[in-house]
């Protein structure tokens, strides 16, 4: 490197004096990537027998985070990982006293980029995205899109005969980078998959791969999961894989038609998650091909706990048909978050614990290793703007990043780790400090756990700690309200009642009635 080019880079990326005379490393590609709805087991790294077999890879090549957290929402999730702030403190869905992740790359001289979900106000080219192509609802049908998408700012409906959601994002994806390599900037690229989020909709031979392999039921597939989960080192074995929770029914009582319906829908989210995969090889691929793979930062989470809610419908339409409407309900969504309690919306650790997959070649310390430090989605941002060499803007209209850098995790070392975790939605709410953790389910009495013996969280000590449940709950309502009095945050005091750990939106058992299995 000429004498030019080091002082060029003292300059714009505040290098000390020693990179006179150390090596200075190109500054890395980013790739983002966001999977909607998948549960904390969903992936084969962490103890699936879905088959995702080059995210298994990235895994094993990277680092995985063992307690790595979002906010139990897809909107909420979003703005986190965006801004580097809880939701409630960046402005919820307009970011107002925020700024993004391609807002702070793109003034650092990045090429920045998004396909997929975008679910916030305004569109991505809005918040510092130079290319954006998909759609800004919540969701979608995945062979005949909506009214929503977007390309650059300007509609877009090109659906042909083999159009699907999750293929696509690929390929805009592609063209996206070749774009942003004619520049000679380094890119940052998010995307943000729907998949596995309902309606579920996968094509007929994915869903054939999948036929059967459900058939055995919840209890067994749980097991299983649970079983790898020890033999990939995540909980030791001696750990005791909590009882089936009393609001899913055994197998057994379910009627023939009952359990085939329930394989059934289950073979096509597998179907969804195996897709995914295969894009992911296909990004892999292509950084490979192009000579970007060794210098690319690939980071994959999801942005909340397997979905529970059971709203099917229009059951008479197969799933590999446009304006098909299927879901599955909290039964299968319980395997999807093994061996945690509860779902998406809640903030018990099914609800709110992510997959974090970090690839970085050559890069991380200790590859193929699990590492446990309680992080969160907020973290994102400040990871990127460490391993980009840049710096979050000083303004008085933006909110200070609440976020801690994942950086020196990757290097295997040690960092100063979050004082407290803060989560909030729909009156479900939660605190974590160190290895205790104080939840609320649906504004009912407060529970405290000791992570540290108890992640299931299966024995509540609230009754033998109440002081420190006190003190928790004082911490979680001074950072509730530092958000502001225009926060969207319910603010309302928990009930002194008992948690039913049930929500009646969970389960539906009639949805069966007008079902036949398709054919094949």
């Amino acid at each position: 490197m000429n004498r030019f080019l080091i002082c060029l880079s003292i300059a714009v990326f505040g290098l000390s004096s020693d990179a006179w005379s150390a090596p200075v490393l190109p500054r890395p590609n980013i790739l983002l990537i966001m999977v909607d709805d998948l549960g904390f087991a969903d992936f084969g790294a962490y103890g699936s027998e879905i088959e995702t077999p080059q995210i298994d890879r990235l895994a094993e090549r990277g680092i995985r985070f063992s307690q790595f957290y979002n906010t139990a929402k897809c909107h909420s999730s979003r703005i986190s990982l965006l801004t580097g702030q809880y939701s409630h403190y960046a402005g919820e869905s307009d970011m107002a006293r925020g700024v993004t992740i391609a807002q702070v790359l793109g003034a650092a001289g990045y090429a920045t980029s998004m396909t997929g979900k975008w679910h916030l106000d305004g569109q991505p080219t809005d918040y510092g995205f130079q290319q954006y192509w998909g759609h800004l609802s919540g969701s979608t049908d995945f062979f005949a899109g909506d009214q929503t998408f977007r390309l650059n700012g300007k509609p877009w409906n090109d659906f042909g005969e083999d159009f699907y959601t999750t293929d696509a994002n690929v390929d805009f994806s592609i063209q996206f980078l070749d774009n942003a390599s004619k520049t000679g900037k380094p890119f940052f690229h998010y995307i943000a998959f729907n998949a596995p989020h309902y309606p579920l909709q996968a094509r007929k031979d994915d869903i054939k791969k999948y036929l059967g392999r459900y058939d055995a039921g919840w209890e067994v597939l749980r097991q299983q999961r649970f079983a790898k989960q020890k033999q990939l080192g995540m909980f030791p074995e001696n750990a005791q894989l909590p009882p089936l929770p009393k609001h899913v029914p055994a197998w057994d009582s379910l009627s023939d038609k009952q359990r085939q319906f329930e394989a059934f829908r289950m073979a096509v989210y597998a179907a969804m998650v195996d897709c995914v995969d295969r894009q992911v090889a296909r990004m892999v691929a292509y950084l490979k091909k192009s000579g970007q793979y060794d210098n690319t930062l690939i980071l994959i989470c999801s942005d909340n706990g397997a979905c529970p809610f059971e709203r099917s419908g229009k059951l008479e339409i197969p799933p590999w048909k446009a304006d098909s409407f299927l879901l599955y309900d909290a039964s299968w969504a319980t395997v999807g978050n093994t061996p945690f309690k509860h779902y998406k919306q809640t903030q018990h650790e099914g609800g709110i614990s992510s997959p974090l997959i970090v690839s970085w070649p050559g890069r991380i310390e200790q590859v193929g290793t699990w590492n446990d430090e309680p992080s969160h989605l907020i973290d994102i941002l400040v990871t990127c703007i460490d391993v980009a060499q840049t710096h979050y803007p000083d303004r008085a209209e933006i909110n200070p990043l609440q976020g801690i850098s994942l950086l020196p995790l990757l290097r295997g070392e040690a960092r100063k780790g979050h004082d407290a975790l803060f989560f909030e939605y729909g009156g479900c709410r939660a605190l974590r400090q160190g290895d205790w953790k104080l939840v609320s389910f649906y504004r009912n009495r407060w529970e405290l756990y000791d992570l540290s013996t108890d992640r299931m969280e299966q024995h509540d000590l609230a009754e033998q700690f109440p002081e420190r449940v006190a003190e928790m709950k004082d911490r979680w309502e001074q950072i509730a309200r530092g958000a502001g009095p225009d926060a969207k945050i319910r603010l309302a005091p928990v009930k002194q009642t008992r948690s039913p750990d049930v929500n009646k939106t969970w389960h539906n058992r009639k949805k069966t009635a007008g079902w036949q299995m398709p054919s094949f």
